[in-house]
Parts: structure tokens; C-alpha cells; sequence
């Protein structure tokens, strides 16, 4: 226990510190770090480094080195600089790097220096120069924050929503500030600066002064100030060696503390750890780390060569050329076990352990004290929480055996707590590997989530490290195997040292069938980066034709594209494809391209009858179909045309094309209807009534009703009209204008071809029985009985039946009997039925 505290710093009465090596640094840096530009991602990311040129002499001519290391200081890539002068780098929350430039342009970059796109702070930036920068972090995504030769101050606070924001001027500011911050309340950002003794807070509209409560009336300028990782904190150090601690908002004094040196630090970071009632900052110099919180002691370390502080969630990360550092506070589980003289149920059932391991009989005396305060499954959690804080896999292994030794004595723990440290930290010791280099801490495990920690490892370009997790943990493919295949496969695109049939095979071979696999979406990147026939290789493997068509048409092959929708059997999709050549093609090309694919064809025949007739017609006309030519001319000459001449005109067009087709019946027809349309223009003339455009069959009937017999007669010899349909027509019309005596006329012209049952019945119709007897009369015998039913003769229609001897005439007569007065009609056909039985 005492060797493992043997680098715990106390800071007053209720907390240790300790400061352990993460890794000892791989690279070989030719520059001192205070020569460079450092900016470190938070959550163990990388660290980028640019050599500083904006304060030397720029003749020297040499272009700097943009280089990119993990965190144990391996080579991820570098770029020479060729770009303008960089004022600051920072990282975004996505592990992407900012590299701001002295005219306000901000150039982003990827983990291996590939460049990612830019963009522009403003002209006012752009006119008086970029003097400092800031990149910060809110709810809102990654900010940049600018301090211009104007001494204004300018900011976004979300750079994939650009949208810039000038910050109010201070009254009377003349020179640079001292210092400065961005502050996060309550969802709004804002501009913390000092310029001496005085403190402004400029918000989105106003500049206002404040004063940090309780800061002491000889404290002095403020030389540097720090806010803490979750924005809630803020410290500020003054020349006087003062250093005050409180509240971001400034309502609150956390405490102060003065120190022995006044020149201004480096750099000045908060080192807290959530849930922790300590408030600690760290101030480096040159050579000297100064900790100070809550009491009047600090920890002090000496620093061998130039570091750089990078502030974490729950610690400082400080790195040096050649080593990288951790410096947190101690949590309390951690505390409990291994603080000396400890008596804390952890640490007795730790002792416990390793007793059983001795096969020492103390080991149940260890456990025996423990049971007897019933504070063993509180031993089990303080062992399993403390192994969770570890570093080192040893001590991570002999706090979980602790745990575990623990838990038999249990009748009820459960286990997943247990189970799920054990599984985090095993992914935590894989990627804080030294090849790997990024140390995270189980607190900002949990906080980064391990889906992050996925894409994390993904953009490092680590896919195998990523699966491995992936099957470890038993994500589901979508969420993590599939979705890393994808990116590899997205990256394996961009390899051009092989072919596009291997790449494509390669790809296949890794990917098949995997669910949530997008091939369309490999391919797009695939034809990104220049290589279309990879693209098309790998679209093959694609299933979902509604993916493959819109990048077909995207890289231009068209024909592919049409010969996958018809394939796909989706109309919509053919139809797009159709549309798309339409306007990619002249109309020739367009048109012999559709003369290849019959389904297309026959789609946008139909497209064209609804939305565009002419370019219907001129498909008839390409393909000589004369048939369909003259359907297309009749259609058009009732739907375009409105004047009789044009409609005329349309139908005769009609009558050539079905010649040409060899379409007798329907040129005949058609015929026909140009000589109808033209009477019947004629007859509107000359009687001041609208004919045009009514069938023959109601041309007819309207003459008869307003009593042209003559004109009617007419049409139905020019026409043809069959015999029987003219003699229904005129009896109908005659009928319904009441004209019973021409009815009677017409009856008596000729002998009727359709009988005089038709007349009865049309008679009856408009209720005239009078006349309806008239051609009862002279009705066939067959018919005889229904005409006198018909006309209600009841007892002649009995005389009938019986008289055919017809049993169901005889039946038919008996059903309408349902009045009293048909007694005897009932009484007469009985008597016959009976009669017909015995004979």
C-alpha cells in the first residue's frame, strides 16, 4: 500500500493528488514545443504541432511542417504549410483540426492532414488581421472565437452553421487585453477580458464591468485566466502572485490563493473531478507546475523540460517532448482502498484477497471483520468503482479479484456491474495501447459513450481494433460492425495502387450480405475520388435498384441506369431515368434510345398522353404507326380542337392514317363522323339549337322530339340506321312529347319490325293506357298476354293463357291477381289447370 501512494500529493486535508506517466513519447520532435503551435483534443485525441513563425523573422524563408501525433507521440501524418499565417490550431468535437489563419480564414483538416474545407470569419477579420483566437466547445457543436487588431472580438459558435456574431466594442479599449475567455451561461457564449485591474463582460448586446466577489483590493492586474471543462468554473491570476477561484457567473467565490511568483504563467488549466467537493487549477511556468485549491498549501512539481497542459473532464494531461503525463485527483473509492492504515471495507477485503492467495488464515479474519459491520457487498463496490480509476492492468486485476473473492461470500450481488467493468476496462487497455495512444479514463469513457470511442477509432482508420470491440461487446451489426465495414470500405476506395476489379472483390469478399451495408454509398465515394468504372463495379453489388439508378445518372450512364429500373420493375424509377435522358439527350438520341427499350417506350407513351400529346405524335411518326397516328388524331380533334373546321380537319388526318393502316372499319367510321359533325353544324344553323357534338342516335331522337320528322328521316337514310333502333327512337321521342296520334300515324306507315309490344309498353310508360289498348290489340299471339297485362285487362289475358294452354302464361296471370274483384279470373285459370291435369 505504501509503495502505491508513494506519488499522492495531499492539497489540504481532504484531497490527493498524483501525477503518473501515460507514455514515454515516440516522437523526435526537432522543435522545442514553446517554438511550435500545440493544440491536444480533449479525451486523450491527438496533437497537432505547427512551427511558429508569426513571431520571427520572416525572411527565413522555410515553409513549417504541419505534423499530427496520437497521443504516445506516433507519427499520424504531416503536411508541409504552404497556406497563410497560422494565429492558433484547435481541435472540434469530432477530432477534426482548425487552423486559423491572420486573415480570418479557418482551414480544416482531417486526423492525416488531408484537407477538409475552409471558411471565412468575415471582412472586418479579414481587414484588421487576426491578433488571438480561441477554439471552444458548447451544446451548440465547436466555436471559434477571434480577437482582432481592433481590438474587437468576433465569434461562431458553431462552425457547420456558420453564422457570425460581432461582439460589442469596450468603451475606450486601446490596447490588447491582458487576457480573455469564452464563457457558456445558460446557452448564450460570451467574452470574458481583462485589460489591467478591470474585468468586461460582453454579451450579445452589451459591454458591462465586473468585479469577482471577494477578490482581495491588493490583488492586483490580471495577468491569465482559465475556465473549467464543463464552463462552470473560472479562475483568474494576477501580478501580485493572487490566484482567485469561483463561479463562471462571478456570483461566487470558490477561494483564493497566493503564490510566490508573479511573472505570468504559460498556461493555466482547472484540474477537478466530477462529484468532487475539490476545486483545484494547475499554473504552469517554464519549469515549475503549481496545484492549487481549496486550502492554503499547493502541490509543487519541478518540470524538466518545456510541457504542454491539456485540460480534461477529470484531470490535466501534460506532455513534454518526451514523456505524457496524467495528473487528477484521487477518486474516493481509490482513496479508501490504498491510503495507509486504511480500515475502509475495500481495502480489508483487498488484504483479504491477498492473504487467500498466501493461503494465510488472516484472510478470513480480514473478511470475518468485514462481515461482522455487513459492509461486504460495499467492500465489493469500492473495489470494483476503484478498478474502473486504475491505469495499470496489474492493479485493475488485483482490485477485480478482490471483488470477485468478495462475492462468493454473497447470497445476492448482482453481477453486471462487475461483469461491466471487467468488459470496459478490457477496451479501455486496448486502446490506450502505445500504438494505439489514446488514453482515456473510465470517467470520460462514460462520458464520451462507446458508440464515439467507435467512430473515433474508425477515422484513426483502425477498423480491426474497431470490430474486435464490436463482436467483444456484442453490439448489433447495424450499430457497430456493419457501420465500420462500411466506413473501411469507404476508405479501401481511395487506395490507388489496385485495381478497381480487386478493390471491388476485396470489398465484396469483406462486406457480402451484411445488413445495413450500402453499396450505393461506397460507390458515391468511389466515383468522389475519380474512379466511376469502381463505382459501377461495386453498384453491381447493390440490391436496391432505387439506390444504384440516381448514382448511374449522377456519373452519366444513362443506359445503365434505364436498364436497371426497367429491371426493377418500378415504374416511378423508369419514369425518372426517362425524364432525366429527356433532358440529357437531343430529341433524335433521346428517341432511338427509347426504340431499344420497349417498356420505357410504352411508360412514356403513356407519360406523353397525359402531359405532352405533340411529342406523343412525333413517337407515332418515328415509328410509322399510322394506327395509332389516326387514334392520336381523333383524340386530339375533341380534346385540342375547338372550332368545327380544325375538329374536321383533325378526323380527316384521322381517315388517311387509318387508310395508310389499312384500318377500312375505322376510316369509314370516321368518315362517317365528318359528315355527321358537318349536318349537324348545318342543323344548329338553321334551327338555333346546339347539335354539334351529340351522337347520332341523340341527333335523331332531339329532331323527332321537336318534330323534324322529315330532317330525322333523312339522317336515318344517310346513315343507315337500322330499322329496328330508328323505329325504338321515334316511338320514344313520340311518346315523350305526347304526340299520340302521330304515334299512331307511324304505326299504322308500315308493318313495325320491332313488334307492337314496344308500343304498349312505351305507352304505359307515360301512363297512357288509353292508347297502350290501341296496339294491344294488334300484338302477337305470343305476346298477347303480357300486352293485356300490361294494360291491367286481367280476364283477357286468362282468356289468352288458357286459350295457348300455356301453364306458365297461366301462372304469370295469377300472380298479378291480388286484388279482391280477380276472384273470378283466379276461379277461371284454376279451373282450367284442372282441366289440362285430368286430361
Amino acid at each position: 500500500m505504501a509503495c502505491y501512494t508513494a506519488n499522492w500529493d495531499p492539497l489540504g486535508e481532504e484531497a490527493f493528488y498524483r501525477k503518473f506517466e501515460l507514455y514515454s513519447m515516440a516522437w523526435n520532435l526537432k522543435e522545442d514545443l514553446q517554438d511550435c503551435l500545440v493544440a491536444a483534443a480533449p479525451y486523450g485525441g491527438p496533437i497537432a504541432l505547427l512551427k511558429n513563425n508569426f513571431r520571427k523573422e520572416k525572411s527565413l524563408g522555410s515553409r513549417p511542417l504541419l505534423e499530427i501525433y496520437s497521443a504516445s507521440g506516433v507519427p499520424l501524418a504531416s503536411v508541409l504549410w504552404k497556406s497563410g499565417q497560422v494565429v492558433q490550431l484547435g481541435w472540434t468535437a469530432s477530432e477534426d483540426l482548425l487552423c486559423i489563419q491572420e486573415d480570418g480564414t479557418v482551414l480544416i483538416y482531417n486526423l492525416f492532414c488531408e484537407f477538409k474545407r475552409h471558411f471565412s470569419m468575415g471582412n472586418e477579420v479579414l481587414q484588421n488581421h487576426v491578433r488571438e483566437a480561441k477554439v471552444f466547445h458548447t451544446e451548440y457543436g465547436t466555436g471559434v472565437a477571434i480577437l482582432t487588431g481592433a481590438h474587437r472580438f468576433s465569434l461562431t459558435t458553431n462552425i457547420d452553421d456558420l453564422k457570425l456574431r460581432r461582439m460589442p466594442e469596450v468603451p475606450g479599449l486601446q490596447k490588447l487585453p491582458s487576457c480573455w475567455a469564452v464563457l457558456s451561461q445558460d446557452r448564450v457564449t460570451i467574452i470574458l477580458l481583462a485589460v489591467g485591474q478591470d474585468l468586461y463582460l460582453l454579451d450579445n448586446t452589451s459591454c458591462s464591468v465586473v468585479t469577482p466577489p471577494g477578490i482581495s483590493a491588493h490583488a492586483g492586474a490580471y495577468v491569465q485566466m482559465a475556465v473549467s471543462f464543463n464552463y462552470r468554473y473560472l479562475a483568474l491570476f494576477t501580478d501580485t502572485g493572487s490566484i482567485w477561484m469561483g463561479t463562471s457567473s462571478l456570483k461566487e467565490k470558490l477561494g483564493e490563493f497566493s503564490c510566490d511568483f508573479r511573472a505570468p504563467p504559460r498556461q493555466m488549466v482547472w484540474c477537478t473531478r466530477p462529484r468532487s467537493k475539490q476545486r483545484a487549477v494547475v499554473v504552469a511556468w517554464d519549469r515549475r507546475l503549481l496545484v492549487a485549491g481549496n486550502s492554503k498549501e499547493c502541490i509543487q512539481f519541478v518540470l524538466d523540460e518545456d510541457s504542454y497542459l491539456v485540460p480534461e473532464l477529470d484531470g490535466v494531461r501534460i506532455f513534454s517532448c518526451t514523456t505524457h503525463e496524467f495528473l487528477h485527483e484521487i477518486p474516493e473509492a481509490s482513496e479508501e482502498i490504498f491510503k495507509i492504515a486504511s480500515m475502509a471495507p475495500g481495502a480489508l477485503l483487498l488484504e483479504a484477497q491477498r492473504e487467500y492467495e498466501k493461503q494465510s488464515q488472516k484472510a478470513d479474519e480480514y473478511l470475518r471483520e468485514i462481515k461482522d459491520q455487513n459492509l461486504l457487498a460495499e467492500a465489493v463496490r469500492q473495489c470494483i468503482e476503484a478498478a474502473g480509476y486504475e491505469h495499470e492492468p496489474e492493479t485493475q486485476k488485483s482490485l477485480l479479484r478482490a471483488a470477485s473473492f468478495g462475492k462468493c461470500f454473497l447470497d445476492k450481488f448482482p453481477p453486471e456491474s462487475f461483469v461491466w467493468t471487467c468488459r470496459d476496462l478490457r477496451v479501455l487497455n486496448a486502446i490506450r495501447d502505445y500504438q494505439i495512444g489514446i488514453p482515456l479514463t473510465f470517467a470520460q469513457y462514460k462520458q464520451l459513450t462507446i458508440e464515439v470511442l467507435l467512430d473515433r477509432l474508425v477515422l484513426r482508420r483502425l477498423y480491426p481494433l474497431a470490430i474486435k470491440i464490436c463482436e467483444y461487446l456484442r453490439l448489433s451489426e447495424f450499430q457497430g460492425v456493419s457501420r465500420i465495414l462500411a466506413h473501411w470500405a469507404c476508405y479501401k476506395v481511395q487506395q490507388k495502387d489496385k485495381s478497381d476489379e480487386e478493390v471491388a472483390h476485396a470489398i465484396n469478399q469483406k462486406l457480402g450480405d451484411t445488413p445495413g451495408i450500402s453499396y450505393s454509398e461506397i460507390a458515391a465515394r468511389a466515383y468522389d475520388c475519380g474512379r466511376t468504372e469502381l463505382a459501377i463495379k461495386l453498384l453491381e453489388y447493390e440490391p436496391r435498384s432505387g439506390e444504384q439508378v440516381p448514382l448511374l445518372l449522377k456519373m452519366k450512364k444513362s443506359q445503365l441506369a434505364l436498364n436497371k429500373a426497367i429491371e426493377s420493375g418500378d415504374t416511378d424509377l423508369v419514369y425518372t431515368v426517362v425524364l432525366h435522358l429527356k433532358n440529357e439527350l437531343n430529341r433524335g438520341t433521346f428517341f432511338m434510345t427509347l426504340q431499344k427499350q420497349p417498356v420505357a417506350l410504352s411508360l412514356y407513351r403513356q407519360f406523353c398522353k397525359h402531359q405532352e400529346l405533340e411529342t406523343l405524335k412525333d413517337l407515332y411518326n418515328q415509328d410509322d404507326d399510322h394506327q395509332e397516328l389516326g387514334n392520336f388524331h381523333v383524340h386530339s380533334s375533341y380534346s385540342s380542337e375547338k372550332r368545327i373546321e380544325g375538329r374536321v380537319g383533325a378526323l380527316q388526318n384521322a381517315v388517311d392514317e387509318y387508310y395508310k393502316a389499312k384500318n377500312e372499319f375505322a376510316a369509314k367510321a370516321t368518315e362517317d363522323q365528318i359528315k355527321l359533325l358537318r349536318m349537324q353544324r348545318r342543323l344548329q344553323d338553321e334551327l338555333d339549337k346546339p347539335y354539334v357534338d351529340y351522337s347520332l342516335h341523340d341527333t335523331v331522337y332531339s329532331l323527332i322530339l321537336d318534330g323534324n320528322h322529315k330532317r330525322a328521316e333523312q339522317l336515318y337514310r344517310d346513315f343507315r340506321i337500322p330499322d329496328k333502333r330508328f323505329w325504338w327512337l321515334k316511338i320514344s321521342a313520340l311518346a315523350e312529347r305526347e304526340d299520340w296520334e302521330e304515334m299512331e300515324k307511324f304505326s299504322k306507315s308500315k308493318k313495325s319490325p320491332i313488334g307492337y309490344l314496344p308500343f304498349v309498353e312505351i305507352c304505359m310508360k307515360h301512363h297512357n293506357r288509353h292508347e297502350a289498348k290501341k296496339y294491344a290489340a294488334r300484338v302477337t299471339p305470343e305476346q298477347r298476354v303480357k300486352a293485356h297485362i300490361l294494360v291491367r285487362e286481367l280476364d283477357q289475358a286468362a282468356d289468352a293463357a288458357i286459350e295457348h294452354k300455356n301453364e306458365n302464361e297461366m301462372n304469370l296471370v295469377l300472380s298479378k291477381c291480388t286484388a279482391a274483384t280477380d276472384s273470378l279470373v283466379v276461379e277461371k285459370i284454376n279451373r282450367a289447370k284442372a282441366q289440362t291435369l285430368k286430361k
